[in-house]
Formats: C-alpha cells, sequence, structure tokens
C-alpha cells in the first residue's frame, strides 16, 4: 500500500471519527450519568430591595441524528469498506487481467450510487442552510427564546450532518475514481506487457530445437487429455448423458448440413434478376446474413451446451471445448458476411459495385484467412488444454502468423490484378466510377500489416504479430457489420419518412405532419442512430487493446446525468436538454398565441394592421424572454448570475455586436413609437416601397417591381425616411398637361376639372384644381391636382384620367389630330424662280443637241 493510499485512509477515518463523535455529543445524557444526577446549585438570595434577577434560558438539548442520516452514513461507510478491499486486491503485484476485471465490474456501480448519493444530498443541504439563513445570525448580546433556540439548534444540526455526509460522499468519490483510473492503467500496462513481450524469433534455430525437445512430454500430454476426455464420456457420464450428447452432436450436423444444401435454396436473391432496387438489395443482404449465420451459431450453442451440462469434458480442456464450436460459428459469419455484401454469385445483388473476379477473390481468400486465425485460436486452446512448453506455442503463433500474413499478402495481390483489369477495361469505354478510392487506401493497410507481421515474427515478436493479424478479422467483421448497418439506417429510417411509404403517408394524416417535417425527422433520426453505430463500432474495436467501454459509458453518464459544478451551480446534460424542451415548449406556446392573435382576435378589432403587427411582435419578444427565464431557472441560474454573465458580455457586445444590439434597439423603437408602421409607403434612399414586416435586425420594404429592399432598423431611425402614409392614406394625384398656345386655355382647364371631378374615386372634398403653370413661347402647362382616399390607388387613377383626359381634349379639337409632318419656309421665292430658269436653260440646251438644224446662222 502507497504512502498516499494510507493518508487517503486516514483522513477519511477521522472525518467519520468527528462525525460519530459529534452525533454522540449532540444527544442527551442518559439517566444515572453524574452529570444527569448532579442537582442544580441554588443561587444566592438576593440583597433586600434588589429585584431578583431572571435567570438565562438554558439552550434546548440538540435531536438524536435521524434514521435516514444514520442509514446514509451507513451506506457510506459500506463503501468506504468495498472501496479499500478493491484498492487491496488491486495492489498485489501478480494481480491478474481477468481479476482486475472483476475488480472493475465491482467498483462501477459503486461510484455511480456515490454519485446519486451526492447529487440527492446537495439539494437537501442547499435546502437546509437556507432554512438556517431564515432565522437570521444568532444575536450575541441578547438571548433567544427558546422556541427559536431549539429550531435554530435542529436546522444547524440537519446543515451539519448533511454537509459532513456530503463531504464523506465526495471523498469516496474521488477515492473510487483515483482507483478506477488506477486499474484502467493496470490493465493496460499488462496488455502492453503481453502484447510486446519478446521470445524467440520464427528464424532461430534454438525455437525449433527447443520445440522438438519439448515435443514427447507435449505429446504425452495430449494422450493424457485425449484420454481424461474418453474416460469422461465413458465412466463418468451416464447412458441419458451420452445419448444427450448425442442427440446434440446430430442436431449440429443437421444444421451444418442444412446450411450447406438447403439454405442457398431459399436464399431470396435470384441470380439472373438485375435492376434491383437498394431496398430489395438490403433486404436480400440481411436475409443471407441470417441465414447463412444462425444455423452455425445454433448449432455450436447446442453442442457447447450439451458439453457443459453433461459434464462430459474435463475442466482442463474447456478452452478447447469452448474454442472449436465458437471458432466454426465465426467463420460461417464471416463467409456468411462477406457473400451478404459482395454477393459474387449475384452482380445485381452486391452491395459494392467491383468486379465479378474480384468479388470472388475477396470471398475465397477472406474465408481461407479467417479458418488460418481460427485454426490459431484452437491451437492456443488445445496448448493452454496440456500446458504445452513455451517453444512450442510460439512456433505454433509464429506458424499460424506466417501463414495468415501470406493468405492476406495473396489477397491484395489478387485484388491488385483485378483492379487493373478493370482500369484497362474501363479506358476502352465511357468513365465510370469503381471501388479504386477505397481500395486504394485499404490495399495500403493491408501490405503495412503484412509487412509490420512478417518483421514481428522475425524480431521475437510473434505474440504482437498474432494479435495484429486478429485485429485485422475483428475491425474486418465490425466494419462490415457497420457498412451493413448504414446503408439499413439510411434506407429504412431515413428513406422511410422521405418517400412517399404507408408509414409518412399515416403520420402526415394523422398527426398533420408536412412531407418536408418528415423528411427532416427521418435525417435527424438517421443521424443520432448513425452516431450511435459508429460509437458502438469504435468501442468493440478498441474493446481487444485494453480499452473498455465502461471507460465511455462511465464518463458520458457522469456528463449526461450529475454534470459538473460551475460557480456553485452544478450543469449535467440532461438539465441542459431538459431546460432546452422547457425552452423550446414555451416558445411553441408563444407561437401558437401569436398565430391565434394575428388570425382570429386582432382581425376583430378596429386597430390598424401596423398596430396588430407590434403587438403580435411584441407577444413574440415577451415569450422569448419568459423561455429565457424558464429555462434558466430550470438550470438554476438566478438573476444575479444571470446578471453577472450578461456584465461579463457586455464587453464583447460593445466591440462585436454593437451593430447587432443597434438594429435591435433600433426594432423596439419603430415598435414602440410606429414612425412607420406596416402597411405604410415609405422612401428610403431613393428607393419607394411598402413597409411589409418590422423583424428584430431589419425591417423589409416591398417595392412596386414585387422587390424586397432589407433596411436595417438603425438606417430607419437616423437616416431621412419619408411615409407617405404618416398622418393618413389619401394620394395626391397630380398630372402634368401642355396645351398649344393658340388653343382656349380656359376650356382646356374646364374639361381637366370636369374629368377628374366625373371620376368615382377622387375625392369631392378637397375637390379637384387646376393650376396654370407657366406660358412657354410653344406651350400651355398646366396641372391637375386631386386627392384619393388611398394611395394604393393612385397609379390606377393616374392613369385612367390620363385616358379620359386625352380623350375629352381630342374631341373639343384642343389636342387636333397629327398628320403629316412638314415644315412651311417663307421668303425663298427669288430662290425658286432662278432654279425655274436654271432649268429652262439646261432643258432649250438639251434640245438644241438634239436638233442641230434648228440652230440659227
Amino acid at each position: 500500500m502507497t504512502a498516499l493510499t494510507a493518508l487517503r485512509r486516514a483522513l477519511l477515518a477521522f472525518t467519520l471519527g468527528l462525525t460519530i463523535l459529534a452525533a454522540t455529543a449532540s444527544a442527551q445524557a442518559p439517566a444515572g450519568h453524574p452529570a444527569a444526577a448532579a442537582k442544580p446549585v441554588q443561587a444566592a438570595a438576593p440583597a433586600a430591595g434588589m429585584p431578583s434577577p431572571q435567570p438565562a434560558p438554558q439552550p434546548a438539548p440538540a435531536p438524536p441524528p435521524s434514521p435516514e442520516n444514520q442509514a446514509l452514513i451507513a451506506s457510506l461507510d459500506e463503501s468506504r469498506k468495498i472501496i479499500e478491499d478493491i484498492e487491496a486486491s488491486a495492489g498485489k503485484p501478480d494481480v491478474s487481467d481477468k481479476e482486475l476485471q472483476t475488480l472493475r465490474s465491482r467498483l462501477d456501480p459503486l461510484t455511480d450510487r456515490l454519485r446519486a448519493q451526492i447529487s440527492v444530498i446537495e439539494p437537501k443541504l442547499d435546502a437546509a442552510r437556507v432554512r438556517l439563513n431564515q432565522l437570521g445570525p444568532k444575536p450575541k448580546d441578547v438571548a433567544e427564546g427558546a422556541d427559536v433556540a431549539r429550531d435554530r439548534s435542529e436546522r444547524e444540526q440537519a446543515v451539519s450532518e448533511l454537509d459532513e455526509s456530503l463531504k464523506i460522499a465526495r471523498a469516496l468519490l474521488v477515492q473510487g475514481e483515483q482507483l478506477t483510473r488506477q486499474i484502467s492503467d493496470l490493465r493496460r500496462a499488462n496488455f502492453a506487457r503481453a502484447i510486446f513481450q519478446r521470445s524467440y524469433s520464427i528464424l532461430s534455430p534454438d525455437l525449433w530445437l527447443s520445440a522438438i525437445k519439448s515435443s514427447p512430454r507435449d505429446l504425452l500430454a495430449l494422450h493424457q487429455l485425449a484420454g481424461d476426455i474418453w474416460w469422461q464420456l465413458e465412466y463418468r457420464a451416464s447412458p441419458s448423458s451420452r445419448l444427450l450428447f448425442g442427440l446434440a452432436l446430430a442436431a449440429g450436423l443437421i444444421l451444418h448440413l442444412a446450411r450447406r444444401r438447403i439454405v442457398p435454396r431459399i436464399i431470396l436473391r435470384n441470380p439472373a434478376a438485375s435492376g434491383i432496387k437498394p431496398g430489395r438489395q438490403l433486404r436480400g443482404a440481411l436475409h443471407t446474413l441470417l441465414i447463412e449465420t444462425l444455423p452455425a451459431v445454433l448449432a455450436s450453442l447446442i453442442v457447447y451446451q450439451a458439453l457443459i451440462s453433461l459434464d462430459l469434458v474435463p475442466y482442463r480442456a474447456l478452452p478447447l471445448a469452448w474454442a472449436i464450436p465458437a471458432g466454426v460459428a465465426f467463420l460461417a459469419f464471416v463467409k456468411a458476411l462477406i457473400d451478404a455484401i459482395f454477393a459474387p454469385d449475384a452482380p445485381a445483388w452486391r452491395l459494392v459495385q467491383i468486379p465479378e473476379r474480384m468479388a470472388g477473390a475477396i470471398l475465397d481468400l477472406g474465408t481461407i484467412f479467417a479458418a488460418v486465425i481460427v485454426v490459431g485460436r484452437i491451437l492456443d486452446a488445445l496448448n493452454q488444454s496440456i500446458a504445452a512448453a513455451f517453444p512450442v506455442t510460439i512456433a505454433a503463433k509464429g506458424i499460424v502468423a506466417i501463414l495468415a500474413a501470406a493468405v492476406l499478402g495473396l489477397l491484395l495481390l489478387r485484388l491488385s490484378e483485378q483492379e487493373a483489369d478493370a482500369s484497362d477495361e474501363a479506358s476502352l469505354g465511357p468513365y465510370v466510377p469503381t471501388a479504386s478510392t477505397v481500395s486504394a487506401p485499404v490495399r495500403t493497410v493491408g501490405w503495412i500489416v503484412v509487412a509490420t507481421v512478417a518483421v514481428a515474427s522475425v524480431a521475437g515478436y510473434v505474440a504482437f504479430a498474432t494479435f495484429l493479424l486478429d485485429q485485422i478479422l475483428w475491425i474486418s467483421s465490425i466494419a462490415g457489420l457497420l457498412f451493413l448497418a448504414l446503408r439499413l439506417c439510411d434506407h429504412f429510417v431515413a428513406g422511410t419518412l422521405s418517400r412517399d411509404s404507408r408509414l409518412s403517408m399515416a403520420l402526415q394524416s394523422n398527426l398533420g405532419l408536412r412531407k418536408k417535417a418528415l423528411q427532416q425527422i427521418g435525417l435527424i433520426a438517421s443521424g443520432a442512430l448513425k452516431i450511435d453505430l459508429w460509437l458502438a463500432a469504435a468501442m468493440l474495436a478498441l474493446a481487444p487493446w485494453g480499452i473498455e467501454s465502461g471507460d465511455f459509458t462511465t464518463s458520458l453518464k457522469a456528463a449526461f446525468f450529475f454534470g459538473m459544478k460551475v460557480g456553485g451551480v452544478t450543469i449535467s446534460l440532461s438539465s441542459v436538454a431538459l431546460a432546452l424542451l422547457l425552452f423550446g415548449a414555451v416558445i411553441g406556446v408563444t407561437r401558437l398565441l401569436r398565430n391565434w392573435l394575428n388570425a382570429t382576435f386582432l382581425p376583430t378589432t378596429d386597430l390598424d394592421a401596423g398596430l396588430r403587427n407590434s403587438i403580435a411582435t411584441a407577444t413574440s419578444y415577451l415569450g422569448f424572454f419568459l423561455a429565457i427565464s424558464a429555462s434558466f431557472g430550470f438550470l438554476g441560474l438566478s438573476l444575479e448570475k444571470i446578471a453577472i454573465v450578461a456584465g461579463a458580455l457586455s464587453v464583447g457586445i460593445g466591440f462585436g455586436l454593437q451593430s447587432i444590439v443597434n438594429n435591435f434597439v433600433s426594432g423596439l423603437i419603430l415598435l414602440w413609437e410606429r414612425p412607420i408602421k406596416v402597411g405604410d409607403l415609405v422612401v428610403v434612399g431613393g428607393d419607394e416601397g411598402y413597409v411589409r414586416r418590422i423583424s428584430v435586425r431589419a425591417t423589409e420594404i416591398e417595392t412596386s417591381e414585387r422587390s424586397t429592399i432589407i433596411v436595417p432598423n438603425s438606417s430607419l431611425i437616423s437616416g431621412t425616411v419619408k411615409n407617405r402614409m404618416r398622418q393618413d392614406v389619401t394620394g395626391r394625384v397630380v398630372i402634368p398637361v401642355k396645351v398649344l398656345r393658340s388653343q382656349d386655355a380656359a376650356r382646356a382647364a374646364e374639361l381637366l376639372a370636369a374629368e377628374a371631378a366625373a371620376h368615382p374615386s377622387v375625392l369631392k372634398e378637397p375637390p379637384p384644381r387646376v393650376f396654370f403653370r407657366k406660358i412657354g413661347e410653344t406651350w400651355l402647362d398646366f396641372d391637375l391636382i386631386c386627392i384619393v382616399p388611398d394611395i394604393a390607388i393612385k397609379s390606377r387613377v393616374e392613369s385612367e384620367l390620363n385616358f379620359a383626359i386625352l380623350t375629352s381634349l381630342s374631341a373639343e379639337g384642343i389636342f387636333p389630330p397629327l398628320g403629316p409632318d412638314s415644315r412651311n419656309i417663307l421668303g425663298l421665292e427669288p430662290v425658286q424662280d432662278a432654279l425655274r430658269a436654271i432649268a429652262a436653260a439646261i432643258a432649250a440646251r438639251e434640245q438644241t443637241k438634239e436638233h442641230p438644224e434648228d440652230r440659227n446662222p
């Protein structure tokens, strides 16, 4: 026992002694005790004329410890004894791995019980302290009343008892956790020592000479073992036992024959089928795995249980009796797993798209590799049963390791050749994705293992080489099962809810869930199940390396149920999950309330759309803050602690979240002061549109082009915003009209006003008005101004008035019809006369050329 262990025991014993001593002192003195038999001394008589002094109230005796606390202390004392016993057993120098595993199995429930006791004591202690603090501090100058003193004594005793129990439980938990780590470290050290222990080299002549020298003794031991087994069957076993064993052996043989002859006929996979859907492929693979594995496993269990139950084998032959049926069952499982995934004789059912010859090579050589490993395990069990010499054991392990490495190397060579042939064939046609991206890393790891096994066997680390080959087979089997499980998870969990299956249709009709929501639920469920599968596979793969699943589960359990203490508050994953559920429930109720307000209640009121939106948004904010408060309260975070956290976050808010907080506060100002409301027509930075939504961070504005502009709330508060509907919703329509100067201006103004007054959407008060804006050189400019009851119809009214004005002014001739485009130029008569003279001269000259006889002499 180490000095640290002795010191920890002394401290624990001292703490328990103080607890028992305090409990004894708090009890009343028993009858017959000298203190109880002594009579109180009478006080001296007061002097004449002096008032008699009041006797000081005696403190009430403390009550005995409660039965609950006594039971708790007894349980903690029992836990202490168990921990000390486990610690003493683990400290032995020759402790085996099996004994350490047994000690760990005793220690894990104990630490879980201590955590549970601590989780029960802590809230009780907090409640007891609150009740004690309600009495306030004990007065120093004034004596308390008897009732208050008795109540204070009881509450102080409760706090003291719970505090002492909590300290003891925490000390024992720390000791148990340290002991758990110590046992895990010892197991890993034993594992490393056994694996990396150097022995004979496989090429060493001393190994083979020693094995040959030890072979007569080992052959004699083998003969004795066979004789013991025969004697056990012949003389110790009764006729009925032999009959039952014969029936069990016959049943096992029948099951194996059925697996070889009948099972292939009932497998659902048709080799000639084509175009198989993924769901049928997975069902066929699962059916193949179960049908080929279950008969072998059942046969092995029947034979092994018959041997054990009927006591037909000697004790030292039990490892061999287990190794043979277990090896046969495992070999059948490996062959079935390869057949289920690669389907060498049924390409359409193959889950991994590889060439057929490659699939056949994996099945044949993979089965041979597994058979070599199984034979090695059976030889180990046989050597253990006959207590074979160490050189013989090393020689057997070395031969098995070399054979297994040779088979593995041959498999890798066949895979490389098949993949090269497939690549050559694929280069002649279109590109088709192959499994080379996966097989290349696998082949690399395989060659590294082959080289490592060869080097380790030559260097004398035969145990490490054998262990490495065992792990290759073990991890490959786990990887195959994981591959099938992941494919099944994708198809039958996520795929069932994503497709129009019966289950998804039933959920949609009965629960009112949308198809997209079902797809999301399926993906989440599939992801959670995949995480569990990966964790289970990792723990199974790491188990032979000395890493137990308890190392993971204990930590996860402690984090999920018990958590950690931060600032006086214990936070665990379970409490966080429940707080999140509470937060989601309050948010859900808030959304239901907001939807009811928007759809049912608020439309029946006389409030405008903007105020209704403000009420609904304020309801959402209130529900959010209530959800946050409820979640923090469930976690045990008080307002003071939240204020501390908020103060710490204020620095980050001041730097990194300044703009977000600014927009949030601006959104609250918009909802409170309501300078703009939902439905208002506003102009922001040259963009005009209707306010559709005011959220926490930004405001959405929809333009006439049906595009949405996202404007930060701070811009609406600090910038310039034109609100066309701030006071009311009426709109002002302005139509500019140009009339020629030659037309009657007064008549034109009358026609404009008449058309506006006749329009049904134009308000009569104030009446439409016509303003004579400008007299130009060619045109007379008029503006027709009228008011519409809703600015939303401004564009429509403006268009209709333009049509009406054009028709009316055209009918009056104020807008004359336009003919061909012509221009009149005055003062060009002399030019015209000159052109005519020139034209006549040219014509006369031409005539003279044609009739020269007409010339004058």
